[in-house]
């Protein structure tokens, strides 16, 4: 029997074409392709390059982390979790937030969920109409406009741009056009640190992004999850404690980055009560709940006063200051000095014509190093994509020796490029 011509027609159901299209996961020929994270590792794989790529801690989680979790598992934690989360993590949340970032937190409006993305995607999926509008900064995270699209929302987006001095700023501009024109803003996101540029948002750029959305009479939802990565001397400001009214902010962060526990999926949303239940009202059906020991020995480790996070920063600095410098060497590039998070952002406009995908792929199959294109993170044609036509993001949380590894490289290419300056223009 021929599957092919018995089977329903999959597009009766367009949503999950629509989700993987606004991501920007449909091909050419319309066949589905992975992430661009998971292109990229494959691409490395493929060619024996170093994967500077995905976001992923490569240096371990804590030995006490483990050693509770075990523990919690050996004293039978091994069933569902309760809906809303074990009331001690959901405790010590709350305490972190207060004692970490000056943000009053009740534990009964913690809600955990598994990882950042469930919770991000949950409460779009709670508090955006259809046909509503959701604002937020670009490049962004793929997840952003799949749970825009599930909602049936509208995205628009508004640049951070490079200063020209290594570092960055939002479009303010732009940002007051955008939410004044119409349809109405719904919903606004603010990722903070922000990826892939590390621009961290201070007080009063959060305090102006709450003034518009009271005026649009908006929710903001933030995605906070390299809160604890600052590596300048910012301070993270959640937005939550910034804003005139924060009874409209929904905070969603995760311990994976922080803890390098990315596959533990563990993340929370804070919300008042309220909102926090309309939110689990949707979250309940994507998952239930999960990760029932882990979150035992998450909360214990958080309860404990360990030191991880502070030496994780650290770890995370010392390897910035071997991969930076390295992409720093390459003679015209524009090279980002990343204030928090995983990444730096090298733009070789000056050096090609090459947009950022086919130079990734040109400096994978010839150099041997791989990132992420960043305009990957961007609407296509929109003005970031423009913008960042020819960057490409690179992580500095690969281990040490990936690390060192991928710097020698990029200083190898460096070198070619001083005997040959034309070396990226030919294909």
């Amino acid at each position: 029997m021929d599957r092919d011509r018995t089977r329903p027609n999959l597009d009766r159901a367009p949503l999950w074409r629509e989700m993987a299209a606004a991501a920007g996961l449909i091909g050419s020929d319309g066949a589905i392709a992975e992430t661009i994270y998971g292109q990229m590792t494959a691409l490395a794989t493929a060619t024996g390059a170093v994967n500077l790529g995905q976001g992923a801690p490569g240096t371990d989680a804590p030995p006490e982390l483990i050693a509770a979790t075990t523990a919690a598992m050996h004293e039978g934690f091994n069933q569902y979790a309760p809906g809303q989360g074990h009331p001690v993590l959901r405790e010590t949340v709350a305490a972190q937030r207060a004692r970490d970032f000056g943000q009053a937190v009740d534990p009964a409006d913690v809600l955990i969920t598994c990882g950042a993305t469930e919770g991000l995607t949950a409460a779009v999926l709670a508090l955006v109409p259809r046909g509503g509008r959701v604002v937020t900064f670009e490049p962004f995270y793929d997840g952003y406009p799949a749970a825009v699209a599930a909602a049936g929302g509208e995205l628009s987006t508004v640049p951070i741009l490079p200063d020209g001095t290594g570092g960055f700023h939002p479009d303010w501009e732009e940002f007051d056009r955008v939410m004044t024109s119409a349809p109405p803003v719904s919903l606004i996101i603010v990722n903070t640190p922000h990826n892939p540029t590390g621009f961290v948002f201070d007080a009063a750029d959060l305090a102006r992004i709450g003034d518009a959305a009271t005026a649009a009479d908006a929710w903001i939802l933030t995605d906070e999850v390299y809160e604890e990565l600052i590596l300048a001397r910012a301070d993270h400001v959640p937005p939550a404690v910034a804003v005139s009214d924060p009874a409209r902010v929904v905070t969603v962060s995760s311990a994976g980055k922080s803890w390098n526990i990315t596959g533990w999926k563990l993340g929370w949303v804070i919300a008042e009560r309220p909102v926090r239940e309309a939110i689990q009202a949707v979250k309940q059906f994507l998952t239930f709940t999960g990760g029932g020991p882990m979150q035992i020995g998450l909360a214990r480790v958080l309860e404990s006063g360990s030191g991880f996070t502070a030496m994780n920063r650290e770890s995370l600095r010392a390897r910035a200051e071997v991969l930076v410098p390295a992409c720093a060497s390459v003679p015209g590039a524009a090279v980002s000095t990343p204030a928090a998070g995983y990444f730096t952002v090298v733009d070789f406009a000056a050096l090609t014509e090459l947009d950022a995908f086919a130079l990734n792929d040109l400096l994978a199959r010839e150099h041997g190093v791989v990132g992420i294109p960043v305009p990957a993170l961007c609407r296509p044609g929109s003005a970031a994509a423009q913008t960042y036509r020819s960057a490409i993001r690179y992580s500095f949380c690969k281990s040490p020796t990936d690390v060192d590894e991928g710097a020698r490289r990029i200083i190898a290419l460096a070198e070619a490029l001083r005997t040959d300056p034309d070396l990226l223009r030919r294909r």
